[in-house]
């Protein structure tokens, strides 16, 4: 058995530390703070009227820079004067094209398919077929005088400033000053030449343009707002603007607090919420300091999770922080670890969640009440009816915490109570929704089972169960035998009890595969199948029902968890018949492999998979010995028991000797009302 005493880890220590970092940071981060220490703040709805005390005038910021954004969107782009440069660029081009196409026209050895293929080579030009054969159809005259007015027409748009709004009229523009000389095909030539060839030629200036903005804005003088005395500033109902904000700080209604104090206080809050959880896990929950260490860092980083999203959401909210479902995070760990685990980091996070809200203790009520209740009633949650059941009360405890504060309000609000208590009860189905969601993920990343998968795993009808019953039906009472005394041994000791029960029903799935060969299948009077084989052989057959185990439980996919009941009910334990009768064929002289006599194991590493071991050890010696008294039982299980950690199969479980001394009462219990003086009824 392992040592039980908690120790000192510098890994817990710096995990935690970490997580009261995160913790600390999603309070203090800009946009998850708080930015009032009073119950108004921008966005936020007035839960009353508030007017002026006297005249009063104040600069407002916001009138200002709304007044300077539109003195900036006033401002039109500034381009810079055309550039000649570009001009002269852009018929040096047009020329070098026209020579190109008066080369084409002019080569003696190419086709005119080649000749064309040519010309509609030429980028940034379209030139189609026909336009190509007109092209090369032209006398040397004409061809001179269309270059002539291709370059004239190009310098004409070219002279005029262009900027890149201004481009497509200028395009626009070359058709009407090519001359009316030209017929209509070679005007069109003409057109297709310059057009591509037109660019701006005056280019946006984007640090004039700016320089004028910046010009804009300190030009506008400052607003200034005047509010009357009696005049009211904000109505009830009313959405706080930035300017209501401004006068309210203005008149000293809202006094920023000191940022310095803002970052104490949450160090305070998150120290004390940290250090509470720290000394719950180190004194009670050891498992998850050690073998379970990994289901620690899920239920901590599920928690920052939780803390982020409900910061980022919730704050400086009316409703929605009565609809985020924080009861999720506490369902979620109560039904796959522990619900005293998911009772102590529910009110830790719920007490994070709601500091600094105007209406904190009455959130932090909200959330912490509900939560505790819905991880009560929901239990493992063992049926879908269940959850249901769960969101229900969620949402009626939630509305009766919401009414009960309400109800001592000074503005107290029908409209707004029953806006809430609707919010409670979206609050319930959202959570109980979210938790079946990550029930199954989590359990998924922790290698563990939900309960409704248990459930489902434990249905007689399961196909993996019908194997067992329908091949080997003295194993699967054998099963059921087990799982009766194992499921009542796990309840005693708060083991889980539904998972130890499953566990026990597929325990020896591998049997189904060989069942002749084990005597609970065998019928009384029948030839034993181990009589005339060697006690290795017969050793070997039985070990391998480990093996059988798990190829049937990975055919039928079984979950992991259930895997290791097969494979450590035996441990690293012997089949120690065979080897007995082993040793008497042999001789004193002879040695043996042990290993051929030895299950591959490993030993029991959980509460659940020892109580199996135990269980397991116990009903096979009740059945073959059949205990008369209730000394006879107790003595059976004491020595069943005690061989087991004698041997140090235990050792890698923490169970302490009062767990122990608990699952030897309760195998007593169950084995004397199994095993009890019955009547001799007369003939």
């Amino acid at each position: 058995m392992g040592n039980l005493r908690p120790k000192f880890s510098l890994k817990t220590l710096l995990t935690f530390f970490v997580f009261a970092v995160l913790s600390y940071t999603s309070l203090t981060l800009p946009f998850t703070y708080r930015q009032s220490p009073v119950s108004l703040s921008i966005g936020s709805v007035s839960t009353q009227d508030i007017r002026a005390s006297q005249t009063f005038s104040f600069v407002s910021e916001t009138l200002t820079e709304e007044a300077r954004d539109r003195a900036e969107q006033s401002v039109s782009p500034i381009y810079l004067a055309a550039d000649p440069t570009i001009s002269r660029q852009q018929l040096e081009n047009m020329r070098a094209i026209l020579n190109y196409i008066s080369s084409v026209r002019n080569d003696q050895f190419a086709t005119p398919e080649q000749k064309i293929s040519d010309l509609q080579a030429i980028s940034n030009l379209t030139i189609t077929s026909e336009m190509a054969t007109n092209i090369l159809a032209f006398s040397q005259e004409k061809w001179q005088e269309i270059q002539n007015e291709a370059l004239f027409v190009l310098e004409e748009v070219m002279r005029s400033t262009i900027r890149e709004d201004q481009l497509t009229q200028a395009k626009r523009s070359v058709l009407p000053l090519i001359s009316y000389s030209f017929s209509t095909v070679e005007t069109e030539i003409i057109n297709s030449l310059v057009m591509p060839m037109v660019v701006a030629n005056s280019l946006f200036s984007s640090e004039k343009t700016n320089e004028a903005i910046q010009q804009a804005r300190e030009d506008v003088a400052p607003v200034t707002k005047t509010y009357m005395a009696g005049e009211t500033i904000v109505s009830t109902g009313q959405v706080i603007t930035p300017v209501m904000w401004e006068a309210l700080q203005e008149l000293g209604l809202i006094s920023p607090q000191s940022t310095m104090l803002k970052y104490i206080s949450s160090a305070l809050l998150v120290f004390s919420v940290v250090v509470m959880e720290y000394i719950y896990v180190f004194r009670y929950r050891k498992n998850l300091l050690g073998a379970d260490f990994r289901s620690l860092v899920t239920i901590l980083a599920l928690y920052l999770i939780f803390l982020f999203l409900a910061r980022i959401f919730i704050v400086n909210r009316a409703v929605v922080p009565y609809i985020f479902p924080i009861a999720a995070f506490g369902l979620t760990i109560s039904s796959l670890i522990h619900y005293e685990i998911g009772i102590i980091f529910s009110i830790g996070l719920s007490t994070l969640t709601a500091y600094g809200q105007s209406n904190s203790v009455e959130l932090t009520l909200f959330y912490v009440i509900a939560s505790i209740v819905a991880i009560f009633v929901l239990q493992r949650g063992r049926r879908i009816t269940a959850f249901f059941s769960t969101g229900l009360v969620l949402g009626l405890i939630g509305s009766a915490t919401v009414v009960a504060y309400r109800l001592i309000s000074t503005y107290f609000d029908m409209e707004g109570i029953l806006t809430l208590i609707g919010a409670s009860f979206l609050n319930g189905m959202a959570s109980v929704s979210l938790t079946l969601i990550l029930q199954y993920a989590v359990a998924s990343l922790l290698g563990k089972t939900t309960a409704l998968q248990l459930m489902d795993l434990s249905r007689p009808d399961h196909p993996l169960l019908q194997l067992i019953m329908s091949n080997s039906p003295g194993t699967y009472q054998h099963s059921l035998q087990v799982a009766n005394l194992a499921e009542q041994a796990a309840r005693s000791i708060d083991a889980d009890p539904l998972l130890t029960r499953v566990g026990a029903l597929y325990h020896d799935a591998g049997k189904a595969l060989n069942p002749s060969f084990f005597i609970e299948n065998q019928v009384t009077g029948n030839l034993d199948t181990h009589e005339d084989l060697d006690p290795a052989e017969t050793a070997g057959i039985i070990i391998k029902h480990v093996e059988d185990g798990i190829k049937l439980a990975r055919e039928y996919r079984l979950p992991p968890e259930i895997e290791a009941f097969i494979t450590e009910h035996h441990g690293k334990t012997t089949t120690r018949y065979q080897l007995s009768k082993a040793k008497e064929q042999s001789g004193k002289d002879k040695e043996l492999d042990l290993a051929k006599f030895e299950y591959p194991g490993p030993n029991p590493h959980t509460r659940e998979t020892a109580i199996l071991m135990m269980a397991d050890k116990v009903e096979a010696r009740a059945r073959a010995e059949i205990p008369k008294s209730d000394e006879d039982i107790k003595k059976l299980i004491e020595t069943s028991i005690d061989s087991l950690l004698q041997e140090k199969y235990l050792d890698n479980t923490n169970l302490s000797m009062k767990n122990i001394q608990s699952i030897k009462e309760s195998f007593f219990n169950t084995l004397k009302n199994t095993y009890h003086h019955r009547l001799k009824y007369p003939k």
